[in-house]
């Protein structure tokens, strides 16, 4: 039997600075949304279409991307996607799908910034 595959590779940028928070067992997890924009022609005239994605990196990785990232910076991205599911308030049945990191590449300083490189190593993720 074939084995199933989860895997996603995509570019985007930071809708915001990425947040870090600790879990009760101490572990330091990072939130974050990218914006993925899309174009295109269509009879002469520009198109545009943008995708978001809530993404979540664990550990190290995690605390990497909040110390060196801000709003408006590129990244390439390298994870699984992953769904929830839960009931709200009213009773009524949600869910939704989001990233879990497992390696980030920095593409550029964020918009904005100054030409200060964003790291002058390379990190190993």
């Amino acid at each position: 039997m074939a084995s199933d595959q989860n895997t996603i590779n995509i570019i985007g940028r930071l809708t915001n600075d990425p947040e870090l928070r600790t879990t009760q067992s101490g572990t330091q997890v990072s939130s974050f949304s990218i914006a993925v924009n899309k174009t295109w022609s269509q009879n002469g005239e520009k198109k545009e279409q943008v995708s978001f994605f809530n993404c979540t990196a664990w550990g190290k990785l995690g605390e990497l991307i909040v110390q060196y990232c801000k709003k408006g910076q590129q990244l390439a991205i390298t994870g699984a996607l992953e769904q929830q599911s839960w009931e709200d308030k009213d009773g009524n049945k949600r869910s939704a799908v989001k990233i879990i990191c497992s390696n980030v590449q920095f593409l550029g300083k964020a918009q904005g910034a100054s030409d200060q490189p964003v790291n002058d190593d390379n990190i190993p993720f």
